[in-house]
């Protein structure tokens, strides 16, 4: 069986698979509603209503969740949370979205089941709302309550007409017969009646059933072609009324098991013409049998004793029934399942009682007729035969039957031989059988009307007197004896009523119109004669009791005399109180189980064989107030002997002392109306409830005095309250004004201090702009140190790296210059030895010279060929030679200074740089152990403010890299000899390695160098041409000329003509 828990969902599928004609038992799905939490529970459904197709199905819980069940789509949705129980629901209306629900507050509201709102909200009723019937046309509804029925005019949703009864007539059911505009009404009183919707003019009323039935019709059922009516009630008898014919047609007998009809439904059948043929029957069992009414025979049933139906309802299409179960689940159940021929029981076997269509009002003359043969519908039974026999009804019945015939189809023999033979009833139906030996009438209006008074003023206050524990069992009990006080004026002046009727609204709490009935039916049978001598005890009731115990047992008697014992002492306590003060619970409902079904004097019969049955413990009592103890408490009595002590009195007390003489036999109060009860002194009565009306008058007098007294003293204390609180507002006013004035001189003050301390911020905001602009700039100070130690670390990394370099520059120049050094004295002793030879040579050449001209001036002597004016200018030669040379020497001298000083001062350079450079060495250890603290100082500090600054002004620029620019330094020192004479070849070669070495360019000095280098290129070049000029005139043997007489000269200097050295 498919199962659906909607829990908390608001929407979701009903099934997971559709089970069709294989549900087992036709159960397609049971649905329930629970809810998860601490304590959780199932929120049980309450009514069902399909639509006008049945494929949707319309179900409200007892929480007012109102679930819209769409069996094509197989989804289901919550449309609705009215949070109050519904009574009834109808789905049929002409908007096919709209439904009505009648809700706990006799209130209907209409919703929408598509925007899930509130359409309309109908009232008038003044009880909940039992039925909802709506016309064909889907315009009109009626709802039916118990006290009124009302015609609703969908459209505008205004109410047309009312229905009102009297007070004694209840409305069972007011409906629309299908497809007709007849309304038919139907009451407690068994009278149906028809009406014309349009005007609302009673077309016809049905006679009533057969006179002596029980039947009291409870529920009603209509075919489709609505003519034919079907009611049932308290009985297992249904009555098939013809509309046309407006008589009964048929009488059918359920089984033996159906005791009493709860709902009546036809299922609907499309072939059938809308003669419906199959009822459902939902019985006291809370089985629903579904007969076929012409073949008479059970055709399948649905629920069981275990899972009993409540309600149930079947769908337009006839394809569907929704069952309403006992445990608060919803049963969804296929009819084609339910009729296959594996799932029918089998058949059961039932009467049918059919009339002549001639139908006479004898009742007593109807001749019924059981009839036998097999089912003509599409479902087949196995067992189609049924028992066929006569059904009479007896007309007349002995009287002693009567008496013995109770409701509910009980036998008071029966009951007592049953009684006899267990002790007691069965507790499961205990209640049932005193129902019915007590006949009660269950006059709901008549009860009503007394309830409807309200509570009784002696009643209002019985909490004081009797603290119940229970809030429910109190307000029970106020309500009865408050009926029981509107009923009779004597039951409120009675002090001992509380304690005869709690009992039985302990029983009866549940059901307080049987309470009621039970108690006044025990007052006015089990009590009589009570309230003659009110209010003394009943003297001659207590006397009879009092003869009793003397012919029975005198011993008993005499010590109770003795001790003054009467028997207000040991009687009347257990009258009074119903022997509920002296039994346990099972013990009274054993004893009152016999007192019910015997005369009403069995019950003074058990209240004397409780007194002969403790006679033990009595004789031994020798003090009133033991006695009076011993009958107001539990004592250790077997009441199984008192029950049987009491039958043993009933049947040996003589007939001129038994109680029954003077008690009636037992008389059911009557229906309708309760009797009226004044068997008791009017006139004391009255007469003390004048007294008391006085007093309560008095009191009332009081209370209204108090109560002005309370109002004066209470506006008294109000006016000085008032004053007081005007003095006390005063006071207040004045303090606050006070107060104002304090707070406008501390505001003045803190308005000064304001403007002091908005000065103070001003400062503390320019020094912090001071501080953060320090800050910045010592950060700024910080970085730029940080990048100047960066940059000298650099510089001092730069300058040791061009020390090193001009370390090794010098070093390798010291070498050029050593290697030059000796490479000079090499050329320097060339130079000597060349100058020695050319000496030679030319000492050799003025010897030739000499020679030749001396030879040519032997020879020429006289002649004198040769022109003066050669040998004047060989000596401008020679001058102009000696003069160059005498330069040259003076410029060689010049320049050989200058490179002295030039190789001092590189000397002087390099040891001051070294210096320097060890200098700076020290100074960059010291600054960097000095920067290295200065940083592990500085760098907590200004380590927030730097990363505020950063965030504040950005990253800092970083400075850029400057370029070291270093001279190159580097003189080539070279050291020229000191002494002697220097060729014109020499100076050639000392030129040639000073412009290599020497004089390079260097800074400013480079140009003069470059200057000096060029002259001497010019002078040296000056020097060659006058060499080649001599040394060519050589060579081609010139004879040189006569030179004239030489000035001697003072530095030893030759002025004779140089002759070209060979190798120049």
């Amino acid at each position: 069986m498919e199962r659906c828990d909607l829990g908390e969902r608001r929407r979701g599928p009903i099934w997971s698979r559709r089970a069709g004609a294989a549900a087992p038992r036709g159960v397609m799905v049971n649905i329930t509603h629970s809810v998860q939490g601490y304590h959780s529970k199932t929120i049980h459904f309450l009514n069902v209503a399909f639509d006008s197709s049945g494929d949707s199905l319309l179900a409200g819980d007892r929480q007012g969740n109102i679930y819209v069940f769409d069996l094509n789509g197989n989804r289901f949705s919550l449309v609705q949370r009215t949070m109050q129980a519904c009574t009834a629901l109808a789905f049929n209306l002409r908007r096919k979205t709209e439904f009505l629900v009648a809700l706990a507050d006799y209130s209907v509201k209409c919703f929408d089941t598509g925007t899930q709102e509130l359409v309309s909200w109908m009232r008038g009723h003044e009880s909940s709302v039992s039925s909802i019937s709506v016309h064909g046309s889907g315009k009109y509804a009626i709802t039916t309550s118990t006290d009124t029925a009302q015609l609703w005019d969908l459209d505008t949703f205004q109410r047309i007409r009312k229905l009102n009864v009297r007070q004694s007539v209840g409305i069972q059911k007011v409906f629309f017969l299908p497809l007709s505009n007849t309304i038919l009404s139907c009451f407690k009183d068994n009278s149906v009646f028809a009406w014309e919707f349009d005007t609302l003019h009673c077309k016809y009323q049905l006679s009533p059933p057969v006179e002596g039935s029980v039947l009291f019709y409870k529920v009603f059922a209509v075919t489709r072609d609505g003519r034919t009516l079907v009611a049932g009630g308290k009985s297992n008898h249904l009555h098939f009324w013809c509309l046309e014919l407006k008589q009964l047609i048929r009488i059918i007998q359920m089984p033996e098991k159906v005791r009493a009809v709860r709902h009546l439904e036809f299922l609907l059948d499309s072939f059938d013409g809308g003669s419906n043929q199959v009822l459902g029957v939902l019985s006291q069992d809370n089985i629903m049998r579904f007969i076929n009414i012409e073949t008479s025979q059970i055709l399948f049933d649905i629920g069981s004793p275990e899972e009993g139906i409540t309600t149930a309802v079947i769908s337009p299409n006839g394809r569907y029934i929704a069952s309403v179960m006992e445990n608060g689940s919803l049963n969804l159940y296929s009819v084609q399942a339910l009729t296959q021929e594996g799932n029918k029981p089998p058949p059961f076997t039932f009467k049918v009682v059919e009339d002549g269509h001639k139908y006479t009002s004898e009742a007593n003359k109807l001749i019924t007729k059981v009839t036998s043969e097999r089912s003509k519908g599409p479902w087949k039974s196995k067992q189609s035969k049924i028992q066929s026999r006569l059904l009479k009804l007896q007309a007349n019945t002995s009287l002693e039957n009567k008496e013995n015939e109770l409701p509910g189809g009980l036998n008071k023999k029966r009951l007592q031989a049953l009684l006899k033979g267990f002790g007691e009833y069965p507790a499961k139906y205990r209640m049932f059988v005193w129902r019915s030996l007590l006949q009660l009438p269950e006059n709901h209006l008549a009860f009503s009307s007394l309830i409807d008074r309200g509570i009784h003023s002696a009643f209002v206050n019985i909490q004081k007197e009797y603290p119940i524990k229970s809030g429910k069992l109190l307000r029970v009990l106020q309500r009865t004896l408050s009926a029981l006080a509107h009923w009779s004026a004597i039951f409120a002046e009675t002090p001992y009523m509380p304690l005869l009727a709690f009992p039985f609204v302990k029983l009866f709490q549940n059901n307080q119109l049987i309470c009621f009935e039970v108690v006044a039916t025990v007052v006015v049978n089990f009590c009589q004669h009570w309230f003659e001598y009110f209010p003394n005890p009943p003297i001659n009731v207590l006397g009879m009791m009092e003869n009793v115990l003397a012919h029975h047992d005198k011993e008993l008697l005499q010590h109770l005399i003795k001790y003054n014992v009467t028997s207000q002492v040991y009687a009347w306590p257990l009258l009074e109180t119903l022997l509920s003060e002296v039994l346990t619970r099972e013990e009274w409902l054993k004893a009152f189980d016999n007192i019910f079904s015997n005369h009403p004097s069995y019950f003074l019969m058990i209240v004397i064989a409780y007194v002969i049955c403790s006679r033990a413990s009595l004789l031994h009592c020798n003090q009133a107030a033991d006695f009076e103890y011993f009958f107001h408490h539990r004592n250790n009595v077997d009441i199984d002997v008192v029950i049987k002590e009491a039958y043993h009195l009933m049947e040996a007390t003589p007939l001129d002392i038994h109680p029954q003489q003077m008690l009636d036999d037992f008389t059911p109060l009557t229906k309708g109306q309760y009797p009226v009860f004044n068997k008791y002194p009017m006139f004391i009565v009255n007469y003390q409830a004048q007294k008391w009306e006085k007093i309560r008058q008095d009191e009332i007098e009081y209370v209204r005095k108090r109560q002005l007294a309370h109002e004066s003293e209470a506006k008294a204390q109000e006016q000085k309250a008032e004053d007081e609180a005007w003095y006390q507002r005063q006071k207040l006013l004045q303090e606050a004004e006070e107060q104002r004035q304090k707070i406008l001189l501390e505001e003045e003050k803190l308005a000064e201090q304001r403007q002091r301390l908005a000065v103070v911020k001003r400062e503390l905001k320019v020094k912090e702009l001071q501080l953060l602009d320090g800050s910045r700039r010592r950060l700024l100070n910080y970085h730029q140190d940080q990048l100047q130690m960066e940059l000298k670390c650099l510089n001092d990394e730069i300058a040791r790296k061009q020390l090193i370099k001009d370390q090794e520059a010098v070093t390798k120049e010291m070498k050029e210059v050593k290697a030059h050094r000796r490479k000079v004295n090499l050329e320097d002793q060339r130079v000597q030895r060349l100058i020695e030879m050319d000496k030679e040579e030319i000492q050799k050449a003025q010897t030739v010279a000499e020679e030749n001209v001396a030879r040519g001036e032997q020879k020429h002597t006289a002649s004198d060929w040769r022109p003066r004016w050669d040998e004047q200018d060989q000596e401008e030669c020679y001058r102009e030679i000696a003069k160059l040379l005498h330069d040259n020497r003076v410029r060689e001298a010049e320049l050989l200074k200058a490179m002295r000083e030039a190789e001092e001062k590189k000397q002087e350079d390099v040891v001051q740089n070294k210096a320097q450079l060890e200098e700076e060495q020290k100074v960059g250890a010291a600054a960097d152990g000095h920067r290295k603290q200065f940083l592990d100082d500085r760098l907590n500090d200004e380590l927030e403010l730097a990363e505020k600054l950063q965030r504040e002004d950005g990253c800092f620029e970083r400075l850029h890299d400057l370029k070291a620019r270093c001279t190159e330094r580097g003189v080539e020192v070279q050291q020229v000899p000191g002494s002697g004479n220097i060729s014109p070849s020499d100076l050639s070669t000392l030129a040639s390695s000073l412009r290599k070495n020497v004089f390079a360019p260097r800074d400013g000095v480079g140009r003069s160098r470059a200057e000096l280098a060029r002259r001497e290129r010019e002078l040296m070049a000056e020097v060659r041409r006058l060499r080649r000029r001599i040394a060519s005139r050589a060579r081609a043997g010139l004879p040189a000329a006569p030179s004239p007489p030489q000035p001697a000269h003072p530095e030893g200097t030759c002025t004779a003509p140089l002759a070209a050295p060979s190798n120049y």
